[in-house]
């Protein structure tokens, strides 16, 4: 699958990799973006548009603070019984590096912990094998109903967490 970037230039998307649909609310800002599972692990990515970049033409920060914590929260809620919708309490970043334009830049998580009403993510933005970000984040896990989604927005998790007909390999 290809991708055209702000010049023109097609940048190919990693093999496995599937564009998730419009309609995500906020992470819309991302688009396009991609995601892939992997050995019960999820990553996402993009392709470094204009749309993304900032002031100094890289990437702007927010959308790669966007981007990691989209991963971590989906990476928690692979790994509870009930996914929902989990408000996130703590993420820090470390920058590392420029996200240029034309470039795939990839998310991986290193470390997923899930506790009764807590999750925990840590992982890295990546550009190929050079880290641009580093991120750590808390999630809470509400014991009540007064965080869900909003009525007729279930499907947007559904669509975050791969129950929207996605192969997972």
């Amino acid at each position: 699958m290809a991708s055209k970037i702000n010049d023109g230039t097609p940048m190919d998307v990693p093999e496995g990799f599937e564009r998730l649909p419009e309609g995500l609310g906020f992470g819309d800002r991302l688009q396009p973006f991609y995601r892939r599972f992997r050995d019960d692990k999820v990553s996402f990515g993009l392709v470094v548009q204009e749309q993304h970049l900032n002031l100094m033409g890289i990437i702007h920060g927010g959308a790669l603070m966007t981007l990691a914590d989209i991963a971590a929260a989906t990476s928690i809620h692979l790994l509870r019984d009930q996914p929902a919708p989990s408000p996130t309490i703590n993420l820090s970043f470390d920058f590392m590096a420029p996200g240029r334009p034309g470039r795939w830049l990839e998310t991986r998580a290193d470390h997923v912990q899930v506790k009764r009403r807590f999750g925990f993510c840590s992982g890295a933005i990546y550009d190929g094998d050079n880290p641009v970000l580093r991120y750590s984040g808390a999630f809470y896990f509400p014991d009540h109903g007064g965080l869900g989604v909003a009525p007729g927005d279930a499907h947007k998790l559904n669509l975050l967490m791969g129950d929207d007909g996605a192969i997972r390999e």
